[in-house]
């Protein structure tokens, strides 16, 4: 009875001395999230929630992360295999050694994700659009015909000089389109009888380059369209799913869009009013993505120099990206913490990214600058797009296509760098500024936290990402 009883308190004791598992910190999610074990990090999230019981505020932050994670694994799901398959077309004896000298370089991206290298779902492509040997070598298998849309600007570009130059003026006559667009949910992506919000995109009615906006019909009685405030214009209603049923949003309208050509080339510049409300808001920092880091400044040493003219600044910025950083397929946006310092790390941009970096540069110059964005409208070129505006004292907003860039077809200058101080006919203007609230405001993270063209879908139970659902749109161009 005697030993019993040493051996119960033993045990009591052993007990006592046992050290419990320590509390989750928000230290060690971040060190498994930046070591790219994402499974692990979004297990220790919820192990955080439900040892703390922190805020709402708290959760929902901490929910993103786990949101974010899932976003990047999305975007980089690819393993080697069907990566080396599609090198293969163009270079039957690709190497480990060439895709290492790739992935080195930027060619190539990939992540280490869960412990396996994952290469991002465009990288085998952009590949062959940043590297100038497979640039080569994939022009060389493919033997690529006209391109539809620079055949359409060979055209269209040297018309807008030519008349905006005679006439003095700064806008062509408009070209009239009818658009149908429409975004389908995917079947049972909610429960039979929810509610399902949506967003669509919709052309604004405060741009002097779109005019004549009519709204033919949508598939519902009760949308609201949000107000012009709202930087990003939308058309909002509301649907209930219904079982194995798609969920189609559909709209149709008309516009007209204008081109417009400044040729501030030679012009007189008038300095800047530095006291303006204007000013100080559209050359100021606006953190993550618009950040004048030690990066940011010392290029701008190097590209501006001693010049002191607003234009010709804004010209060495504009042709300084267009040099350096050619188009690439991008990740999501919300995917990325500072799309400009993205860009200067990755050696390539799509258009959006590009268009941050020049926003930033010039900001950080002295010169007022704004993001816009919707849709390029071209026939046989239609897609997301996105573009700025920055401002000339006396002048006002002047659009720009940094993506766009110098139109290297032609001789004519004026007509190069006719996206410097000016913008085609073929134009959707949804945004006026990214990363801003949609009307009715949206309760969970938005699909694309930065920019808004697809369109934005949730329900009851969170947002609804673009691999729920579909968006498709047509245009007709009406003018004869």
């Amino acid at each position: 009875m005697k030993h019993l009883y040493l051996i119960i308190i033993t045990l009591a004791i052993w007990g006592c001395n046992t050290q419990q598992p320590k509390p989750v910190s928000l230290e060690q999610i971040d060190t498994e999230e930046k070591a790219g074990n994402f499974t692990k990090a979004s297990y220790l999230i919820d192990l955080y929630i439900a040892e703390n019981r922190p805020s709402a505020d708290t959760i929902y932050d901490l929910n993103w992360r786990k949101d974010k994670m899932h976003r990047i694994a999305l975007d980089f799901n690819k393993d080697k295999e069907p990566v080396m398959e599609y090198i293969k077309k163009y270079y039957p004896d690709v190497s480990d050694d060439m895709l290492a000298k790739w992935e080195a370089d930027k060619s190539l991206e990939y992540m280490v994700i869960d412990g396996q290298k994952r290469y991002f779902s465009r990288g085998a492509s952009n590949l062959f659009r940043l590297d100038k040997d497979a640039i080569a070598k994939k022009k060389e298998i493919d033997k690529p015909g006209t391109d539809a849309k620079e055949e359409t600007l060979k055209v269209h570009l040297p018309e807008i000089v030519s008349v905006l130059g005679k006439t003095g003026k700064t806008q062509m006559p408009p070209v009239a389109m009818r658009v149908k667009y429409e975004v389908t949910l995917k079947p049972n992506a909610v429960p039979e009888g929810e509610v399902v919000r949506c967003w669509l995109p919709y052309p604004r009615e405060d741009e002097r380059r779109q005019s004549e906006i009519k709204l033919l019909s949508v598939n519902d009685d009760n949308y609201i369209i949000s107000p012009s405030e709202y930087a990003h214009r939308t058309l909002y209603m509301e649907k209930v799913a219904k079982k194995d049923e798609p969920l189609k949003f559909e709209m149709e309208f008309s516009y007209k869009s204008a081109a417009e050509w400044f040729n501030l080339e030679g012009k007189e510049i008038k300095p800047y009013n530095t006291n303006s409300d204007l000013y100080k808001t559209y050359t100021s920092e606006r953190a993550p993505h618009i950040v004048f880091s030690d990066s940011i400044k010392a290029i701008s040493e190097r590209i501006i120099g001693i010049e002191t003219d607003p234009y010709q600044k804004m010209k060495k910025i504009f042709t300084w990206v267009d040099e350096n950083f050619p188009w690439a397929g991008a990740r999501e946006y919300s995917t990325i913490d500072n799309i400009p310092a993205y860009v200067l790390a990755n050696n390539h941009g799509d258009c959006g990214q590009v268009t941050l970096l020049f926003i930033t540069l010039a900001r950080y110059n002295g010169i007022p600058a704004r993001w816009q964005s919707g849709f390029m409208m071209h026939p046989d070129g239609l897609n997301l797009h996105d573009w700025s505006e920055f401002y000339i004292e006396g002048t006002g907003w002047i659009p720009m296509d940094q993506s766009f860039g110098i139109n290297r077809f032609t001789d004519d200058e004026k007509v190069r760098y006719i996206y410097s101080n000016g913008m085609d006919a073929y134009r959707w203007i949804v945004n006026n500024d990214y990363s801003r609230p949609l009307f009715p405001e949206k309760i969970y993270p938005r699909s694309e936290t930065v920019d808004f063209q697809r369109g934005e879908l949730e329900w009851k139970g969170g947002n609804l990402y673009f691999d729920k659902w579909n968006w498709d749109f047509d245009v007709t161009y009406t003018n004869n």
